[in-house]
């Protein structure tokens, strides 16, 4: 079975100012998602999920729409804040998602086999993609077994302002120990620093390997999620912005010896849009790797 590619799309993009999902960075109009499924499909992928919100949908559906329809099979899911609460009443007037964990549990209806999870606005490379193919496609493979594509944190800031995240520690073997969000990440001229939930600032060396939601899962991930999920609605759920973020499930999931996930480095070039002005960045790396070769300036056809 080949495996499918979730992409995670469902974004309010409020940090940018606008769907930074459908902006275009590529010569002809292409737009990340398109870079990432072209390298999905060239490294085996056999079906594509996007995780998106009726909200959005109808602009969205314009720019995507049958794109893909003839290269590979294409599904939806939808991340509303009503969607996988089993009988919880969300906070009156809630209108942000619930987080990544949920994005990936709204979909487990149209999942059936191995498959990676992607943040739609991310640039992973076609390296990474093989990588990821290649640990989903293995015979034999425990369905608690999961892995993640590691970057280096230094690699994966933004010029404009801080990010979130997922700073790895790992085993001997490059199994994950532990997984902690970190949610304001920023360079600074003394290095790379974040600041902690109490306002107090912590400085990091830049070395440690992150996570970038590049992840393979087993179908079995899906109850796991669901058990996380209620457990993080009880304990956060009447909070207006609590959100539950895929690397908080798994660090739950390692630590408890519910399962494993295998870190796999990347020297990959990796590139986001968080900002309105990292499109500029993004449109310039696309550029640049059309010169190298690694894509036809016309993506499609």
């Amino acid at each position: 079975m080949k495996p499918t590619l979730l992409i995670l799309a469902a974004g309010l993009g409020t940090r940018y100012g606008g769907l930074k999902q459908i902006d275009p960075v590529g010569p002809n109009g292409e737009i990340i998602i398109d870079y990432s499924i072209y390298d999905a499909i060239g490294a085996g992928f056999g079906k594509i999920v996007f995780v998106i919100r009726h909200c959005f949908e109808k602009a969205f559906m314009a720019k995507i729409g049958t794109k893909f329809a003839e290269l590979v099979e294409t599904a939806y899911a939808y991340q509303d804040t009503d969607a996988c609460l089993d009988g919880f009443a969300a906070p009156k007037g809630r209108r942000k998602p619930w987080g990544t964990g949920h994005a990936v549990l709204v979909a487990g209806d149209v999942i059936d086999g191995p498959f990676a999870v992607i943040n739609a606005d991310d640039y992973y490379g076609a390296e990474a993609f093989k990588t990821t193919a290649g640990f989903l496609t293995k015979k034999h493979v425990s369905p608690d077994s999961y892995a993640m594509i590691g970057y280096t944190l230094a690699d994966t800031l933004s010029e404009y302002g801080s990010v979130a995240r997922g700073v790895c520690r790992c085993d001997e073997r490059m199994f994950l120990k532990e997984i902690v969000e970190r949610k304001k990440v920023e360079k600074t001229r003394l290095g790379v620093r974040y600041i902690d939930d109490d306002g107090a600032e912590h400085l990091l060396t830049g070395r440690e390997v992150v996570s970038m939601n590049l992840w393979a899962f087993q179908p079995s991930v899906f109850a796991h999620l669901r058990s996380s999920f209620r457990q993080f609605l009880e304990r956060r759920g009447h909070e207006d912005g609590s959100e539950l973020f895929i690397p908080d499930a798994v660090d739950e999931l390692i630590k408890s010896g519910r399962a494993t996930v295998k870190v796999l480095r990347t020297g990959e070039r990796w590139f986001g849009v968080t900002f309105r002005r990292d499109a500029a960045v993004a449109t310039r790396c696309i550029a640049e790797l059309i010169d190298e070769g690694i894509y036809p300036e016309k993506l499609w056809g």
